[in-house]
């Protein structure tokens, strides 16, 4: 079997659950999704009957309940029995290639892999094979890192993207598949109304199709300075810095305890499972997540961003208007208020900011609130919502341009990781569902 180490990846043995068992009731969204409605997590439970991943994770709405540990607690224990109870099939040692139909009708082809948590690295400006794409709260680390320890199985809902124009690594495998003739491992249906997954066991001739293209992305992604950014952590960054925390932990230990890191290349915690998305894939859709700042004077605001970040204002007649110039163009911005006689204003501002325009906006907005020391800002999906909340009293809506993916690694390679809530990859109920696990 190649060697995909030098690419920061590693073959994995992968646990299915049995094939007499519902994927509509096994697979659950991730736990980072619908952290403030609990009457979804609750329907979720009364759709997952029988053995379900909801038994194996812990849904973010509950991580601040006071029953948290005796939940961690369940959790590990229902993970044990699971394994004992013959709950998943014979492990798979490979990659899985998979097709998600959304309920939007997009299709996302993925390719699940796991990852060496040696080569991924969160801080900002790091050269690493696979790095953050927005900032990473290091407090959002520890009570995740209580929830992994001592788990005997890993889900995965940590999607990377990498940087393939061309489809070469994930489209290319998923057609050689299908060429083979090669059968789908699972398939079926998602909770929810979140649509249809299948999965193919990569064979040897996609995983060598696989090794090879890889190689090529290595060097079109490696920069002049001879550092390769090979995956950016789409969605997932504080589960896959979690891990990382956890296996740090563990490999300090053993370090002083006089082992090497060579010794350690077989430890199941030195990796993590993840999906590989295409950042061009069409089913992969990026949207802008506009801001609302409520509490300060909208021109005063507006003048402030004009200045900085060296742009012009113009007024514009209608929300259709402002919504054509701001999505039509990758550097301007729209704002939404209602002036002093209660007349809602629709103003576009025009920059020349070369990359995505959110790296460039939000730390003026920060700059604008700690200078002002009043306003409060909250990050909104939508453009609905930016012209309802922008018809509000005493708020300014501001209306982002679409996420640029051509710029998208380049930025992130030069700048560093994105401001936080830059983007988000689709509707919630698209994000990843846990259905494969891993031992670690």
């Amino acid at each position: 079997m190649k060697n995909f180490s030098p690419f920061g990846l590693f073959v994995p043995e992968i646990l299915l659950p049995k094939k007499d068992i519902d994927l509509a009731s096994w697979a659950v969204v991730a736990c980072d999704q619908y952290t403030q409605d609990r009457d979804y997590w609750k329907e979720v439970e009364t759709k997952a009957q029988g053995a379900s991943t909801l038994h194996l994770i812990l849904p973010e709405v509950y991580l601040a309940d006071e029953d948290k540990s005796q939940r961690i607690e369940a959790i590990r224990s229902t993970m044990k029995k699971y394994l004992r109870d013959g709950i998943f099939r014979k492990p798979l040692e490979g990659f899985i290639y998979l097709e998600r139909a959304t309920g939007y009708g997009r299709v996302r082809r993925g390719l699940v892999v796991a990852v060496d948590l040696e080569s991924y690295e969160w801080k900002p400006f790091s050269s690493a094979l696979i790095r953050a794409t927005e900032a990473t709260i290091p407090d959002r680390i520890p009570p995740r890192m209580e929830i992994r320890r001592g788990a005997a199985l890993e889900l995965p809902h940590i999607m990377l993207l990498v940087n393939d124009k061309s489809g070469s690594l994930v489209e290319a495998c998923g057609t050689t598949l299908k060429d083979l003739g090669v059968a789908p491992i699972y398939e079926g249906d998602l909770m929810m109304g979140a649509g249809h997954i299948v999965g193919y066991p990569v064979e040897e001739k996609a995983l060598e199709g696989c090794h090879s293209a890889l190689q090529q992305l290595a060097v079109e992604n490696t920069s002049a300075q001879g550092d390769t950014f090979l995956f950016a952590v789409g969605d997932g960054n504080h589960s896959l810095a979690t891990a990382k925390a956890v296996w740090d932990e563990y490999k300090e230990g053993e370090l002083a305890g006089g082992k090497s890191l060579a010794d350690l290349k077989s430890c199941t915690l030195r990796y993590a499972l993840v999906e590989i998305v295409n950042i061009y894939d069409e089913g992969l859709t990026f949207e802008p997540i506009h801001r609302v700042l409520f509490g300060c004077r909208a021109i005063e605001l507006m003048d402030y961003c004009c200045k900085n970040l060296e742009g012009s204002v113009e007024e514009v007649g209608s929300s259709e208007e402002l919504v054509s110039l701001v999505e039509n163009s990758s550097n301007s911005f729209g704002f939404v208020f209602k002036d002093d006689t209660g007349t809602q204003k629709f103003y576009c501002l025009k920059t020349e900011i070369k990359g995505l325009a959110v790296s460039r906006l939000q730390p003026v907005l920060d700059e604008f609130l700690a200078e002002k020391r009043d306003g409060e800002i909250d990050y909104i999906h939508g453009t609905d919502e930016v012209f309802r909340l922008g018809s509000q009293p005493g708020a300014v809506a501001i209306l982002l341009p679409p996420v640029a993916k051509d710029s998208f690694f380049s930025t992130i390679g030069s700048g560093g990781p994105l401001p936080r809530k830059s983007f988000s990859m689709g509707e919630a109920s698209e994000k990843r569902f846990y259905l494969e696990a891993r031992r670690i």
